[in-house]
């Protein structure tokens, strides 16, 4: 599989519950969120030591950007590391509400949606190959995109017409587009904002906004694994037309309510298809495509994990309970139906629903289950642990993270972005980073070499 800058946005969900009559505004609770890991910074915007950038997104949410990633297993690293992250900014934010008199809980979710019917996004982002029509590599990517919530959804209890069901995906419900170039009022399946963040005559940039957010490392890799996958075909000029959905946007809505997995949704060409017989489609195509280069690892890796995972899916979903969010989930609220007697409208499975996604090692039901042994991990602990400190090592992230601790260590005011680093005041400088591959900057290399002999 071509090597490929890939990286995530996840929106964080933010509920504060005072104990006592004295509340506080919510945008207020996020600035103290901020001042644990950025101090005195306003507005909250700012790149992170890891290279990563971490700032508050409309609607009072905290938003972790990962650093450019060019491998699978970094991203994954990385994405958890951003919730290890928003964990840490928890005392001190309550500290702060303390010394302002209020008490009260602060709790942060990685989900996608609140009980007021609002929605936060999980956004994925592939450097594309700008010679490739754009238009037609995303007509053939719908349905992919669409079908791929069977292994990427994290499951939400539903609330509709006064009754609670179970449904696959978060997001799917909040899409009304097939593309769009707003990622608010028009929703789309594919956004078309073309901001690459590197040289624009080579590369644009695919951003997509209809994924859920996962907990699962396993779901990561395989929503970014797939996709990359099927990217990295079309460019190749691999066809995969003829399996457009007529109306993908009812069809993901119908796909997400049906946890058998059995219904058809009408093609485009007239015929009937399940979303297991989409992916199964793509899936060979991708066959083809891995078979095709004889030493692409990684893309048979994914081919090989992509088709188990599809097996199980059509087996009985349940055998996913180890790796998939929407079926951990289920199968963790079923249990505690049947041993309380209760049913999906019980105020407390919407808790339960609620508390997988907590960021909170302490109170995630999604943490509990890992230490439990009942969830599997593609990374470690020490990796992420790691990962809050240090960049990928392979990418621009690096030459933003050497920056960042250069200036902070000369005491230097900077400015940083995803393209340029600069050095503020006196002796000002500005340093344009436009290939994301480079790991490292001529003169950045200068400028570390010249503070390491004035020590």
């Amino acid at each position: 599989m071509d090597q490929r800058i890939v990286g995530l946005e996840n929106e964080y969900g933010l509920l504060f519950t005072p104990r006592g009559k004295v509340s506080v505004p919510m945008e207020k609770v996020v600035g103290f969120i901020f001042e644990g890991l950025i101090p005195n910074s306003w507005p909250s915007n700012a790149f992170l030591s890891n290279g990563a950038r971490f700032y508050q997104d409309t609607g009072c949410h905290p938003e972790y950007a990962t650093p450019e990633c060019d491998n699978l297993r970094d991203l994954v690293i990385h994405d958890k590391a951003g919730e290890r992250l928003l964990e840490s900014c928890l005392p001190v934010a309550e500290q702060r509400l303390k010394e302002e008199g209020i008490a009260g809980d602060i709790k942060i979710y990685r989900n996608n949606t609140d009980s007021m019917g609002n929605t936060y996004g999980c956004h994925e982002n592939y450097l594309m190959r700008r010679d490739v029509d754009f238009w037609k590599a995303t007509e053939q990517m719908i349905s992919f995109l669409v079908t791929r919530i069977l292994f990427i959804g994290a499951g939400k209890v539903l609330k509709t017409s006064g009754k609670s069901r179970y449904v696959i995906s978060q997001r799917a419900q909040h899409i009304h587009e097939k593309t769009s170039s707003s990622t608010t009022s028009s929703r789309s399946i594919i956004n078309t904002r073309d901001e690459p963040h590197a040289d624009a005559e080579k590369y644009r940039r695919l951003h997509i906004i209809i994924g859920d957010s996962n907990m699962s490392e396993y779901a990561t890799y395989l929503k970014v694994g797939t996709l990359a996958l099927v990217l990295s075909m079309i460019e190749a000029g691999l066809s995969v037309t003829g399996l457009e959905i007529e109306d993908p946007v009812k069809a993901m809505r119908e796909i997400s309510s049906d946890l058998t997995l059995k219904r058809r949704v009408r093609m485009a060409s007239g015929r009937e298809m399940t979303a297991l017989e989409i992916q199964r489609a793509f899936l060979k195509r991708a066959q083809e495509y891995a078979a095709s280069r004889d030493s692409d690892d990684v893309a048979r890796e994914i081919v090989a994990q992509w088709e188990a995972t599809l097996d199980a899916l059509e087996e009985d979903p349940a055998r996913l309970s180890r790796r998939v969010d929407w079926v951990a989930k289920r199968e963790m609220i079923a249990a505690y139906m049947d041993n309380k007697g209760c049913g999906w409208d019980d105020p407390r499975v919407a808790m339960l629903d609620l508390q997988y996604h907590d960021v909170s090692q302490a109170r995630s039901l999604y943490a509990l289950l890992c230490r439990q042994g009942r969830m599997d991990r593609m990374v470690t602990e020490e990796e992420i642990q790691k990962a809050l400190t240090t960049p990928p090592q392979t990418t621009r992230a690096k030459v933003r993270g050497d920056f960042i601790r250069f200036a902070k260590d000369k005491n230097r005011s900077y400015t940083v972005d995803w393209t340029y680093l600069k050095l503020n005041g006196y002796w000002e400088e500005t340093i344009l980073c436009m290939d994301p591959f480079a790991a490292s900057h001529p003169r950045l290399n200068e400028l570390l070499e010249a503070g390491a002999s004035h020590r």
